[in-house]
């Protein structure tokens, strides 16, 4: 743990809070909330040299007055400056400050966005520097952060430099050996030039340590954890049961051979001696959740109880019902509850007493079924998501007198079969690569922005069929120096462009979880036709009636996050369409969605993104997605995870407890990680 925010100058209640927002709640998370990309500084160019769409610095001066107007609710201000080359329109939003600042012939550097509004050229809201402040950041690297309302890039950067200039040195913890092989920086280096680079070699260099470090700390809390997995034998004796064979049998669809295969490895694993640890890896739309309920009911058939976990109350509720459903259509006669936050205290404690009893065989909830007082009779078998990775805290949580349950991981992110045994190195697993017969492959097109007006035209036919949308954007709200689209003025641009009787509204991850539900319900149930939103709905419900995807800005996102995002549509018996706006028209952008527009199969495009990175390609894709690394990106970084995969099995070959002198300083480090870890990363 690291000190209180609030031993920096500058911090009070208002901008601890603000960090709170951002999750950062001591020193200790501040120092580790890592930039997300960088802005180098370089020379400025001549007007006349500008290019549209570039982040560029001019030497000029102001050649005219200062204009404040409003609209929209906002004060605009423009101004005109010229350097020898020739002239340029200057525009600001909210800063009527800058009219006492930019006196009439004053020389500054200007540095912004150029863009075209009709004929000219004109830079968007730049920064302004007095030419000395500007020569002593030229050429290097200045961190950019992921910020909040209220919260400036500006002063997150004073905060960070203010903390290092006080922070005591940290002890080396990985070994020597290590560090010399893999050519690894010292973790003080590492550390301070994280934030502050003095050139490119210096942040690839200490941004590899990072990264090592955290794949390396994580890959060593696995093994351990599969370690007392495996010396764990399996307290509920299961017998495979012909209810199982029949349900199969008299399903309104085949099973596709692999469904089948994955379903003959966990009956396997859950009548055998050791306890199981299952990771079921498949495609959106492969069918793994029959197979979850498949094994849920050979639980609940031997005497057991069996409990489903998801990752929001929309989707929990889902499940349940599609449960209930299952039941009914297969004429069992099982007593299934369903847990969430909502529940009335009334109800709640109804249900952790049908729990306790052993009366509900199959449970269904969010994370409620383990933070709350809930005492399972008999639980034999736990289902997750990739979301849940249990880490030892959660486990003991779920441990029924003593006994720990078998576990179920199901993950739809498609991660090379190399990779996901590193990642997944405590759990088997199984994979699903068929889609079932049924499903109509979803329709792809990457377009540019001069296409919208033709996807709104064809997302209103859809509409009018009685189908709905969801359209993608990659920032909640305007953000300072950022070009991309936001999910609250895009929500608002709808609302002027679609008739009044289509309901657009928006969703994001800032919103509080009941507003999340209730707007994810109301899309549901088809209140609200076209959703606009973040990327909160990658692990979303389950609407079969939407069949359009739009994702703006679509090279901002990695291609296995657009492919999950894509699994949000297809799932029912309409045609489906994702139509991926790429709002850069770089070379290496369109390659890397073409891949998407050419495939629907999740594996291969993750393979294929693997091939096409390069070094450099670091910043402002993340695409691990639900398996939330601080820094390290299993696509990008997928060789600094093998090397560190490596050096976890040659210390715990050598050091199975990390006992040995050498490795203390590592253990502790370790401990007091696991500590700090809210336990989603499974530490």
């Amino acid at each position: 743990m690291g000190d209180s925010l609030r031993t920096l100058k500058g911090v009070g209640d208002k901008t601890e809070k603000l960090f709170f927002k951002l999750g950062i709640y001591d020193t200790d998370d501040l120092l580790h909330y890592y930039p997300r990309n960088y802005d180098a500084f370089e020379a400025p160019v001549d007007i006349a040299d500008l290019e549209e769409g570039t982040v560029k610095a001019v030497s000029a001066a102001v050649c005219s007055g200062v204009y404040v107007t409003s609209a929209k609710g906002r004060q605009i201000i423009t101004a005109s400056i010229n350097d020898s080359s020739g002239k340029l329109s200057v525009i600001w939003f909210n800063m009527p400050y800058l009219r006492t600042v930019l006196k009439r012939g004053s020389q500054f550097v200007f540095r912004g966005r150029i863009v075209r509004k009709q004929s000219h050229l004109e830079m968007e809201h730049p920064e302004v520097f007095t030419p000395a402040a500007y020569g002593e950041i030229l050429h290097s690297l200045q961190p950019v952060y992921g910020l909040t309302g209220g919260l400036s890039n500006k002063t997150v950067t004073k905060m960070i430099h203010q903390l290092l200039k006080n922070l005591p040195m940290y002890s080396e913890f990985l070994p020597e050996g290590i560090r010399e092989r893999y050519q690894l920086a010292d973790i003080n280096y590492a550390l301070r030039t994280i934030h502050f680079p003095g050139n490119m070699e210096e942040l690839l260099l200490s941004r590899k340590r990072l990264v090592f470090d955290e794949f390396l700390l994580f890959i060593l809390s696995v093994q351990m954890l599969k370690e007392k997995s495996e010396e764990t034998p399996n307290y509920f004796p299961i017998n495979k049961t012909w209810t199982t064979e029949q349900i199969i049998e008299n399903l309104p669809y085949s099973l596709t051979g692999a469904q089948l295969n994955t379903w003959h490895e966990i009956e396997r694993d859950m009548s055998g001696q050791a306890l199981m640890s299952r990771l079921v890896q498949g495609d959106v739309g492969s069918g793994k959740t029959i197979i979850a309920f498949l094994a849920m009911i050979l639980a609940c058939e031997n005497g057991y109880q069996a409990a489903l976990m998801a990752p929001t109350e929309v989707l929990a509720r889902q499940h349940y019902d599609g449960f209930l459903r299952l039941q009914e259509e297969q004429g069992l006669n099982f007593h299934i509850v369903l847990l969430t936050g909502s529940n009335t205290a009334r109800e709640k404690r109804e249900i952790y007493q049908q729990i306790a009893s052993g009366e509900a065989q199959i449970i269904i909830g969010t994370h409620a079924l383990i933070q709350e007082k809930v005492e399972y009779h008999d639980l034999a078998l736990v289902v997750t998501d990739e979301q849940h990775r249990f880490g030892v805290k959660q486990r003991e949580a779920l441990t029924t007198r003593g006994n720990p349950p078998n576990i179920l991981v199901m993950s739809a992110t498609p991660i090379p079969r190399t990779l996901a045994i590193i990642l997944y190195g405590d759990l088997d697993i199984s994979i699903i690569d068929e889609l079932p017969a049924k499903r109509l492959p979803i329709k792809n097109c990457v377009v540019n922005t001069s296409y919208r007006p033709k996807a709104y035209a064809f997302i209103q036919r859809q509409i009018r069929e009685g189908r709905q949308a969801y359209i993608i954007c990659p920032m909640v709200e305007e953000s300072e120096g950022l070009d991309a689209e936001n999910v609250l003025d895009y929500t608002r641009k709808l609302k002027g462009i679609f008739p009044s009787d289509i309901n657009v509204s928006f969703l994001h991850g800032k919103m509080k979880p009941k507003e999340k539900n209730e707007i994810m319900e109301k899309f549901a149930a088809n209140e609200i036709q076209v959703l606009v939103s973040t990327t909160v709905v990658e692990v979303g419900v389950n609407v079969p009636n939407a069949t359009v995807m739009m994702v703006e800005n679509a090279e901002r996102f990695g291609l296995a996050q657009l492919h999950q995002l894509r699994g949000r549509v297809g799932r029912g018996e309409y045609q489906s369409y994702c139509i991926f706006i790429q709002g850069s028209d770089e070379e290496t952008t369109s390659k890397r969605l073409d891949i998407l527009n050419k495939s629907n199969d999740g594996f291969y495009i993750a393979g294929e993104d693997l091939k096409l990175r390069g070094p450099g390609d670091l910043f402002g894709i993340r695409q691990s997605g639900d398996m939330e690394f601080r820094i390290g990106d299993i696509y990008n970084d997928s060789e600094i995870l093998k090397s560190a995969s490596e050096a976890a099995a040659e210390i715990l070959s050598l050091d199975p407890d990390l006992s040995l002198e050498q490795h203390r300083a590592l253990k502790h480090y370790l401990l007091k990680r696991q500590e700090n870890a809210s336990d989603g990363l499974g530490l």
